[in-house]
């Protein structure tokens, strides 16, 4: 099963009604290159277990289990990270919801949660989507995306605190150098304290993490993509001390820095 957490932006989904499949990262950190996307369908990303962070009209969403995301029809959208993410991914074409729904009509994204017994039934009802759709069903596929759809409540979005959403934007901004977390809180205008309890409540990791982690995701294309030394790559993405950028990089991927370059290089 291929691992990444994204569409192929190669795909013609023009005449495409419905297209969903199975999403499976386990053990996979984050995609090496993700391109950016952008569908003629109302697309979906649900997942069951995992992360993924998206990018849509520059917006960061972090989709969590038991969470669905929708993005309009043609709004450009970036994976930025995923992490063990297993799930769906897919997208429908408006014309298969009625003149009266008003998904028909998205026009911003939508992230909205499900939980306890609600959650365990729309995780079924997506795998009875991707079975359907495997096997060539369009009967259920259309009521099965009907039912799926009456669950989804307008106006209640699972929104990101503004402060998160600004952290996130700028952390995955790959023109910058990863600051600190006095550097993003001043950039902000809030303190340490405060942003680091607002990024920990909404993601569940905290910001040294999430500095950590693009850290390491810019780390591995330079070292894939690049004959830069390691000491300067270590430099580029914001550590000076090559060593702790040593033990960081084999503590995250399991390969110290050389290993890893030789492994994608040989």
């Amino acid at each position: 099963m291929h691992p990444q957490a994204h569409w192929n932006p190669e795909a013609d989904f023009s005449r495409v009604p419905f297209y969903i499949r199975r999403m499976d990262t386990s053990g996979f950190v984050e995609a090496s290159e993700v391109p950016e996307a952008s569908l003629p369908l109302i697309g979906f990303i649900y997942l069951v277990n995992g992360e993924v962070l998206t990018e849509v009209d520059g917006t960061p969403f972090l989709c969590q289990p038991g969470q669905i995301l929708l993005i309009p029809q043609h709004s450009p959208f970036i994976i930025r990270y995923f992490r063990d993410a297993v799930g769906y991914t897919g997208g429908f074409a408006p014309t298969m919801l009625a003149d009266t729904k008003p998904l028909r009509f998205l026009s911003a994204p939508l992230l909205q949660g499900f939980w306890f017994d609600e959650g365990t039934f729309i995780g079924e009802l997506f795998n009875m989507l991707a079975s359907s759709f495997e096997k060539g069903d369009r009967v259920f596929v259309e009521k099965g995306v009907d039912l799926l759809l009456s669950r989804i409540r307008i106006g209640q979005e699972d929104t990101l605190h503004p402060a998160v959403s600004r952290f996130l934007e700028a952390i995955f901004n790959s023109g910058q150098v990863c600051g600190t977390i006095s550097s993003f809180a001043g950039e902000i205008g809030i303190s340490e304290n405060y942003l680091s309890r607002l990024v920990k409540n909404a993601t569940g990791r905290s910001v040294g993490a999430w500095i950590d982690i693009v850290r390491i995701q810019r780390a591995k294309r330079l070292l894939s993509g690049t004959r830069l030394p390691i000491i300067d790559i270590a430099s580029a993405v914001g550590v000076e001390d090559q060593s702790y950028f040593s033990r960081l990089f084999k503590k995250e991927t399991g390969l110290t820095p050389s290993a890893f370059r030789k492994k994608m290089q040989g």
